[in-house]
């Protein structure tokens, strides 16, 4: 399809203008009665010698700032292989509340989403690992152990900051 000099004027000022190629196809419909596919008024475009000008990418949205402890010190981002990463936040000024440590492994285990270890109040560790589907998984040493109470909605409320923290 061949362009008049007035139509080509008009593309080149609409691309200098800031418009992207699909606003120039709908304008080029619109305004001049052409017809033409994406790909023709790419090609257009390029025989013009127009240069289409890149959008500013979006700023990203400042992630709020952590609670103190919450904050994670650049030392404990260690190198793949080492010992995973420890997060035993204070009890939060709740009375009773349980010891319960919880750390994420640096290599995941296979099929997991994130895996770690726990120690609960009693001295018992497990492995934990969360899969594809968001559903948690406990594997103590002891088998039929279970955690108290309290250690359980203590390990959950530790995960889901550990996992905050590193972005899950």
């Amino acid at each position: 399809m061949e362009l008049t000099n007035e139509q080509r004027q008009a593309v080149r000022k609409w691309v200098a203008d800031g418009a992207g190629l699909s606003e120039v196809q709908k304008r080029l419909k619109d305004e001049l009665g052409l017809s033409m596919t994406y790909m023709d008024v790419r090609f257009l475009v390029l025989d013009l010698g127009a240069k289409v000008k890149d959008k500013p990418a979006p700023k990203p949205a400042k992630p709020p700032a952590p609670a103190a402890e919450e904050d994670v010190a650049e030392e404990d981002l260690g190198e793949a292989g080492e010992e995973p990463i420890p997060f035993e936040p204070d009890a939060g000024g709740r009375a009773g509340a349980a010891k319960v440590s919880v750390s994420l492994d640096r290599v995941v285990q296979a099929g997991a989403v994130a895996s770690g270890e726990v120690a609960f109040s009693d001295g018992v560790k497990a492995k934990w690992y969360l899969d594809q589907f968001g559903r948690l998984g406990l594997d103590a040493a002891k088998p039929g152990y279970r955690p108290p109470a309290a250690d359980v909605q203590e390990f959950q409320l530790q995960l889901r900051r550990l996992l905050q923290t590193r972005g899950y």
